[in-house]
């Protein structure tokens, strides 16, 4: 709204200049979302748990723990999260950009999946909310109907091509349907990779801060013409504009995880790490970056592959690989303090960030 707004008196007024540089409203609207939370926190913490008797239920089967330091603890937090990144994203963006509202199309209709799985396990104080084939359907369906608009506002050739990193403008056309279906899988894939990950104080949003960073880098890159040329990659008009949806996002999450931090205040819940993968897939999607958020959210891919790992051992071997999946449990079983994984976590999300980044220059 503010660059909308203001922009227009840029020629009669120099000051309103600095509304025409991303970096500038990238900034902006980190701080805004920031400041969004650390004031909306405490009220959005309240009104969950007045309305959550004894807080998220907490899954039996998992560590034993867990039953004693995380009851009544409220969900839902990621309720912060959407608020800040949608105030502070509408306030900086540029709202004629469609990449903008695909983006916070994605991140808000996951997270009212999200809301809908949590209001299901408070309300009947379960740990199993929606049906997960309900659950997978919703997602396919909005990151289908995201994806087809991306693509209609994309340029050809790039609207439904994948490219490759480490490759020179290497782009593979995979038609229509092929893209499509690649983009949901990435999308979907991303939104619950995030979920499995959320299973201790601080570990997930950490990775989506950092993953966020790196892609508001590299939608600056990809969406200037002069930049992506020198580093020859390919240039996407118009996704420059992610930077500032992506600044929004590592503001709100710094904002969540001042509340988040061991001993949490409150939990994501699906209501966050849905829409938190959600966006990271849109966003990697509109970028031509699918391949590098594998890469960058490695961590997430990880946790996810010890789930896939753990489920085909023991139903073809009747044996564990793991003493508990996701993988961050198993560390918890062997005796790891939860700060210590959590921070340990953080750091391998930060050396595959900075792998995800070389891919822009080994090329």
């Amino acid at each position: 709204m503010l660059f909308n707004s203001l922009v227009q008196f840029a020629d009669q007024f120099s000051v309103f200049n600095v509304f025409r540089y991303i970096t500038f409203r990238t900034g902006g609207a980190m701080i805004t979302a920031l400041i969004v939370s650390f004031i909306c926190g405490p009220f959005i913490i309240r009104w969950l748990a007045a309305r959550q008797k004894g807080g998220q239920p907490i899954r039996e089967d998992g560590p034993e723990s867990h039953l004693i330091t995380k009851v009544g603890t409220p969900t839902m937090g990621g309720f912060m999260i959407l608020t800040a990144l949608l105030v502070s994203t509408l306030m900086w963006a540029d709202l004629r950009n469609g990449y903008i509202w695909a983006a916070l199309g994605v991140t808000v209709g996951y997270g009212m999946i999200g809301f809908i799985d949590d209001y299901i396990k408070v309300t009947r104080r379960h740990s199993k909310g929606l049906p997960g084939k309900l659950k997978l359907l919703l997602q396919v369906f909005i990151a289908g109907a995201a994806t087809m608009w991306v693509v209609s506002i994309t340029r050809e050739p790039l609207s439904t091509s994948l490219a490759i990193p480490f490759f020179k403008n290497v782009l593979v056309d995979l038609g229509g349907f092929m893209f499509v279906s690649f983009a949901v899988f990435v999308m979907v894939g991303a939104s619950n990779a995030v979920n499995l990950t959320d299973g201790l104080d601080g570990l997930a949003i950490g990775p989506v801060m950092i993953a966020a960073g790196v892609f508001a880098l590299i939608s600056y890159i990809i969406g200037n013409s002069v930049f992506s040329s020198y580093l020859q990659v390919h240039y996407v008009p118009g996704a420059g504009e992610l930077a500032i949806f992506c600044g929004a996002l590592v503001g709100a999450g710094l904002g969540f995880l001042w509340f988040n931090a061991p001993p949490a205040m409150v939990f994501m819940g699906d209501t966050g790490s849905l829409s938190m993968g959600g966006a990271l897939g849109i966003v990697s999607v509109i970028t031509k970056h699918e391949l590098v958020l594998a890469i960058v959210g490695g961590l997430f891919v990880l946790e996810t592959v010890s789930v896939i790992v753990q489920v085909v051992s023991f139903k073809l071997t009747g044996k564990r690989v793991f003493q508990m999946a996701p993988l961050h449990h198993h560390f918890e079983k062997k005796g790891w303090a939860e700060p210590t994984i959590v921070i340990r976590f953080w750091i391998i999300a930060m050396i595959l960030a900075l792998a995800g980044l070389a891919t822009l220059k080994l090329r």
